[in-house]
């Protein structure tokens, strides 16, 4: 660890929660909006948020209607704060939502191989609205045309003759890195190409690429 680390720990600790919470979630949610992919649900963080956003929601209703001058101010100030989050959290909320209506099958399967892992892939209310949602689907289309199919071809994600049904995102589309801790000699798959990230840098590549450093933490999403 050099000097920076340290430097960038302390300075860390010296930061109060619920602005490191502000920080990660605004990191979070753009990460969402960039990925092609659907990350990661943040459950200790959201359970923090989620949490804080309730009880400034109760402090407004109890203090509204107060005459003092003081309170109101403050009141001004904590709801500007509120809405701040709730606006991240909307809009962290709909890029992930936009990514189960897009590959709802393709992430039924990743959100089960994720149950075995410290950090599951969907939210339990996420996992029950995409498989509420996939049983309306699978509904309609077998009551619109998969019903006059032979049995046999009425699977939404077939494999036969090797070939998918199930809708998965484009790994490699390009993204925006920024190099958090140095990765060293990074090189595409496909290609004879190599680059060497160091921190600090700002790369764009194959989402593909650097997908695992990114759920390291080594690299973030810009």
């Amino acid at each position: 660890m050099d000097i920076d680390d340290l430097l960038a720990e302390v300075a860390v600790d010296s930061v109060p929660q619920e602005t490191r919470d502000l920080q990660e979630l605004t990191r979070y949610w753009v990460a969402e909006r960039v990925a092609p992919e659907i990350l990661p649900w943040p459950s200790d963080l959201m359970e923090r948020v989620l949490g804080r956003i309730g009880r400034q929601i109760e402090l407004v209703e109890d203090q509204t209607g107060n005459m003092d001058p003081t309170t109101n101010f403050k009141l001004i100030v904590i709801q500007t704060e509120l809405e701040r989050f709730k606006f991240l959290v909307r809009s962290f909320l709909r890029a992930r939502l936009k990514k189960i209506d897009t590959h709802p099958l393709h992430i039924l399967a990743r959100h089960s191989a994720s149950l075995t892992e410290a950090q599951p892939l969907l939210s339990p209310s996420e996992y029950q609205y995409l498989t509420s949602h996939q049983a309306l689907l699978s509904s309609h289309y077998a009551s619109s045309f998969l019903g006059q199919f032979p049995s046999a071809l009425q699977k939404l994600d077939d494999t036969t003759g090797g070939i998918s049904m199930v809708d998965k995102p484009d790994e490699d589309v390009a993204v925006f890195v920024r190099v958090l801790r140095d990765v060293g000699e990074v090189a595409v798959e496909g290609t004879d190409k190599r680059f060497d990230m160091k921190r600090g840098d700002v790369w764009v590549v194959r989402w593909s690429t650097v997908r695992g450093w990114v759920a390291s933490g080594d690299l973030e999403l810009i």
